[in-house]
């Protein structure tokens, strides 16, 4: 598999590393040194995913990702040199597909950019899927409530997905990991819950009382016909 990464990292001696571990898995790389020329490369060219640095000089990489995410579903992987975890879940709820934390290894790094381009390039299954007022076309990556469709990144329609086939049944967050964020994915659950959050601000009529996307308390998530 390869693909264009944009590698986005104030740190030249991070940066230069990321890029030279990204090329020997095969990736074609672009560099940016700070958020306006990241946002900038971006803009120019054909990116299939983003590794992004939170602490960037200029605009942030929060601010970046939500930039981004006002026109873009481009995988977005963020980087963190913090152990807050309110800088995590803040960096998913801009729209950050997933996050590692530095110092990281680069096996992994490669590891979880090809788990994230596979997830927005593979369609998930064929034919159209229907419940209640949603209809989920796998092939297209394509999600439409009332007949309007969607916007939402790889990773929400995957979870979508997931939940809607299975109409009612209760899913972890543990195998909501494994399912839609690979098998054998070693994640943390906050992924699913800062996922479901942004799902249900796209799809519900008021997305601080659910009616689609149930939580169950103590067990995880259901979507329920609406």
């Amino acid at each position: 598999m390869d693909g264009r990464v944009l590698v986005v990292e104030d740190d030249a001696s991070i940066r230069e590393v990321t890029a030279l571990g990204l090329r020997r898995a095969g990736f074609r790389v672009d560099t940016a040194a700070d958020g306006r020329q990241g946002l900038a490369a971006w803009r120019a060219g054909s990116v299939d995913l983003i590794v992004l640095d939170v602490l960037l000089p200029g605009l942030d990489g929060l601010q970046v990702c939500r930039e981004i995410r006002r026109t873009s579903s481009v995988p977005i992987l963020m980087l963190t040199a913090r152990t807050d975890t309110i800088d995590v879940v803040v960096g998913l709820e801009c729209g950050a597909d997933d996050y590692l934390r530095k110092p990281f290894d680069l096996p992994e790094l490669v590891a979880r950019v090809r788990s994230l381009l596979r997830r927005s390039v593979n369609p998930p299954e064929p034919g159209p899927l229907r419940v209640g007022r949603l209809e989920l076309d796998p092939g297209a990556f394509v999600a439409r409530r009332d007949g309007h469709e969607l916007p939402l990144t790889a990773t929400e329609f995957r979870l979508l997905l997931e939940l809607a086939r299975r109409p009612g049944q209760v899913f972890t967050r543990e195998l909501l990991l494994e399912r839609v964020w690979e098998q054998g994915y070693l994640g943390d659950s906050r992924l699913v819950d800062v996922a479901v959050q942004r799902l249900r601000a796209k799809i519900e009529d008021d997305p601080a009382n659910p009616r689609l996307i149930r939580t169950v308390r103590g067990a995880g998530y259901k979507l329920t016909p609406g």
